[in-house]
């Protein structure tokens, strides 16, 4: 099985020893994305602008690598209050529309750079 690493300017670049994402055969894994914007290095201050970010990120990493949304088929999301599930969930349900891939969604005690959201994805064509 082939793998590569995918890489693009229109998501933020990794702050760490890690990839924005791995592909292996046809099956892409994204790391988590914060709601970085990828032009500025900032976290916006809301919940709301932070959870629209990290999706626009994945959506430009899913892009470099040739899928689309309708190909994620599994996403984790970490939230730092259990309280803003619904929040998230909504905006969230706004980006996959009627596609529903499986998804996790934990309360964690901290994420890199005081982030409030990070949403990782699975993709497979």
């Amino acid at each position: 099985m082939a793998i590569s690493i995918v890489q693009t300017s229109r998501a933020p670049a990794a702050v760490g020893p890690y990839s924005q994402a791995v592909r292996a055969g046809n099956l892409l894994l994204t790391s988590g994305q914060l709601g970085l914007d990828p032009e500025t290095g900032a976290l916006p201050e809301s919940l709301e602008a932070q959870t629209e970010q990290s999706l626009k990120n994945i959506d430009a990493i899913l892009t470099a690598a040739g899928y689309a949304r309708t190909d994620v088929v599994k996403t984790t999301v970490f939230i730092r209050n259990m309280k803003d599930f619904g929040t998230v969930n909504r905006i969230y349900e706004a980006y996959f529309g009627e596609h529903k891939p499986a998804r996790s969604c934990v309360e964690v005690s901290a994420l890199p750079k005081g982030g409030l959201v990070e949403i990782e994805a699975a993709a497979s064509r």
